[in-house]
């Protein structure tokens, strides 16, 4: 059993005492470059139509996303699996925190056959965290991913999984029904986690991603983390460094937006110009692709990374040969 003194014990040390999340804190302005148009488009709401009438959810509407007027346009949707709450409670999220429902043995048909009516050629599955159930919701994940499968064969299939911490054999479990794309988000630097993502733990979520790729070489790997929580810019260079250590195709980097005043705050808002600067060092270092501006989300643009994810590898590979 773990205790709440266990997980103030393992937890890494907040180094900057004064980042702490102060819930009266004034919300900073967004600059003109974070700013979006609300989503009106008749694609949009055609999406939405798709999505209430197979009674699913998406991260799209549960994490408030910015781009969900551009993505539903086009028929992209992030589809959220295992429920609307989750067990854990970090401090960036807006999805509710609490005691989950029963799985839905229904949703994997649910979910492969809203993607079929989509006409998706890449679809994107995520889920909330699961703690209480014994694999964490692998076996859920391996369902989808076969009942896509099974209903639209060409569709390629990204997964943005939780860290399964302390789930032994899940892993293995999610990786044996070979999604193309395996992505789990570190969320931010090390330093941070104490007070961003209390839940979890940095260099377990290093070795999930690395243990992908050591079990099966050809699934993709991604990894993204959010800019202006207050991390110094060499938390980033080695974050880099970690995930290309644990071998990672793809990395994201977006502006972390502060949902409400009970969230984290923005620390400060990070340019469009050092994103680009991060997006040339993760070249540099190594990934095969980088995803890197204000407006960067997991799931932004996904069916278009991965032909460009694709079309990086096999580049490689003739290069290499």
């Amino acid at each position: 059993m773990v205790t709440v003194l266990d997980t103030i014990a393992n937890a890494p040390r907040l180094r900057h005492p004064e980042k702490a999340h102060k819930p009266d804190q004034d919300v900073l302005r967004k600059p003109d470059w974070i700013r979006v148009r609300a989503p009106v488009s008749k694609g949009y709401a055609e999406t939405r139509e798709i999505v209430k009438s197979h009674k699913l959810v998406t991260v799209c509407e549960e994490a408030g996303c910015p781009n969900i007027g551009e993505c539903w346009d086009k028929k992209h949707a992030t589809f959220m699996i295992m429920g609307e709450i989750c067990t854990r409670a970090c401090a960036f999220c807006n999805v509710a925190t609490g005691i989950p429902t029963a799985l839905d043995p229904d949703e994997p048909a649910r979910v492969a056959h809203a993607v079929k009516q989509m006409g998706l050629t890449h679809v994107v599955i995520t889920s909330v965290d699961r703690d209480d159930l014994a694999d964490g919701g692998a076996q859920h994940f391996a369902d989808v991913i076969r009942a896509i499968r099974a209903a639209t064969p060409l569709t390629t299939i990204e997964i943005l999984t939780p860290d399964f911490l302390r789930k032994e054999g899940a892993l293995e479990i999610v990786v044996a029904a070979k999604p193309d794309v395996f992505n789990h988000n570190l969320e931010t630097v090390p330093s941070n986690y104490l007070t961003v993502r209390p839940g979890a733990r940095y260099f377990h979520s290093i070795r999930l991603l690395q243990r992908v790729k050591e079990l099966d070489p050809s699934i993709f790997t991604k990894s993204g983390i959010m800019v202006g929580l207050g991390e110094e810019r060499n938390e980033i260079l080695q974050l880099m460094d970690d995930l290309r250590s644990a071998n990672v195709d793809f990395m994201t980097i977006g502006q972390y937006l502060q949902p409400s005043k009970k969230h984290h705050p923005v620390i400060r808002f990070v340019t469009p110009e050092e994103f680009k600067s991060f997006e040339t060092i993760g070249k540099t270092k190594g990934f095969l692709l980088v995803a890197s501006s204000p407006l960067t989300r997991s799931s932004h643009h996904a069916g278009d990374d991965f032909a460009r994810l694709r079309a990086a590898r096999e580049a490689f590979l003739r290069k290499s040969a």
